[in-house]
């Protein structure tokens, strides 16, 4: 690595030695940039611009009290991490769940930078939200949670400034209950939050877009090579809004689904889930029950994940980041055709080594779930002109924003033997957009 990205990358590793999480994505990142970089002739300024892309321009926390059921005051902590504007106002969702921290928002605020530059779309990076479980909570707990959350970050969002979205345990209720506390604060119609209901300004399709945006991506790496998702069976992992929706297009695509999985266990059928099981497995969840006590006589629930006990020529890590770890990759390899990234960056760093150094297509999350970020920009747009596209009109866009991912990543990923190194490809295309943005701005 050049020496002035090695320092960069040292000098924010010793000072968030706390955050490796964070770490692991700006080496993932600036390992792709700095061949890049090298042989186009960088200049001390190009360098000076990443170190100040390495740095959120700004970091929001607070304390949110919020009243539940019995009456008792309870906190927690939420944020909002503004990582990058060159491009336009800040864009990410907001996660609730326990595991929410700095370093996971820095994680994901820095990769969300990369994957709005690579939609061609004019969109900043940025994530929040709180360590709150919205787990067994009731509807009136999870709305007072919600009204409390927004009347502090409130003060910090616009349309023009910074338009968040949903992510982990944040769907189009929560993000109703938050525009609505929006709204009565600051008392405009503003699309200040993508995700919304369709009656109150949301798009079609938004929901399944992250989901539909996976399928998208990987036909497009299968056509690349000229095979197809006809006939292929497919292992995901997860069974929230992006695993449901990659399953449910996959079918659609003729691929035979064989898992979906929980924190607890995974479900197997030996001849591929149907329509109407992914129904039963999506009212289970939604009842808050784990996959452990989903009961099916030609259906197996197994503890742990499914990437070392299934095959498959199609694997979809749809979970969480860091799930599957260097043993998983090394047995998925062996049989894969293609591994397709649909939660943010699922693998492991010494997983992610494996699998590129195999001759497997791979898929890395910023270009292949970048499908829920592309349908948000286009709620914006809606919003900006009083319009609601139909569901149709809504997925030809989504289809060509994610046709362009791909071309971008073949553009700046292709290597000496005509192969397309995904990694690369969109982490520099990415890059360069926001790069060009900064100079041109003076920074």
């Amino acid at each position: 690595m050049n020496t002035s990205l090695a320092s960069l990358v040292d000098t924010i590793a010793q000072q968030y030695a706390h955050q490796p999480t964070f770490n692991q994505v700006v080496k993932e990142i600036i390992d792709s940039l700095d061949r890049y970089l090298s042989e186009h002739e960088a200049s001390p300024a190009d360098y000076a611009r990443i170190a100040r892309l390495l740095e959120p321009e700004r970091i929001i926390a607070f304390k949110i009290v919020w009243s539940d059921d019995a009456g008792k005051l309870q906190h927690n902590r939420g944020w909002r991490v503004q990582f990058n504007s060159a491009l336009g106002p800040y864009k990410g969702g907001l996660r609730f769940d326990p595991s929410v921290n700095e370093d996971v928002l820095k994680f994901l605020g820095f990769e969300q930078i990369f994957k709005n530059a690579l939609t061609g779309l004019p969109l900043g990076g940025g994530k929040g939200g709180s360590d709150f479980n919205p787990k067994g909570k009731s509807d009136n707990e999870i709305r007072t949670f919600c009204r409390a959350f927004m009347a502090e970050l409130f003060r910090h969002i616009g349309p023009e400034t910074d338009v968040p979205a949903g992510d982990i345990g944040v769907s189009t209720r929560e993000i109703g209950y938050m525009y609505g506390m929006y709204k009565q604060l600051t008392n405009t119609t503003q699309g200040v939050l993508t995700g919304k209901p369709i009656v109150i300004g949301g798009s079609q399709l938004r929901t399944e877009a992250t989901g539909y945006g996976v399928v998208y991506f990987a036909q497009a790496m299968l056509q690349h090579v000229k095979e197809t998702l006809d006939g292929k069976r497919a292992v995901v992992s997860g069974s929230g809004n992006v695993a449901e929706f990659t399953v449910r297009k996959l079918l659609d695509q003729g691929v035979q689904v064989l898992t979906m999985s929980d924190r607890s266990s995974y479900i197997y059928k030996t001849d591929g889930l149907s329509i109407e099981d992914i129904d039963d497995i999506m009212k289970h969840k939604q009842a808050g029950e784990s996959l452990s006590s989903f009961k099916r006589e030609d259906i197996a629930v197994k503890e742990g994940a499914p990437w070392q006990s299934v095959k498959a020529d199609l694997y979809f890590p749809c979970a969480t980041q860091n799930e599957v770890t260097e043993s998983d990759a090394q047995h998925m390899v062996e049989h894969a055709m293609a591994i397709i990234e649909g939660a943010n960056m699922p693998l492991e760093a010494a997983a992610q080594k494996i699998v590129r150094n195999a001759k497997v297509l791979y898929g890395p999350s910023k270009a292949a779930n970048a499908g829920g970020v592309s349908v948000s920009s286009l709620e914006m747009s809606q919003n900006a002109v009083g319009a609601q596209w139909t569901a149709q009109e809504v997925e030809e866009k989504l289809q060509e924003i994610i046709k362009g991912i791909h071309a971008r990543c073949v553009q700046y990923g292709t290597t000496d033997d005509g192969k397309v190194d995904y990694v690369n490809g969109s982490n520099i295309a990415g890059g360069v957009r926001v790069l060009e943005a900064m100079e041109l701005l003076g920074w």
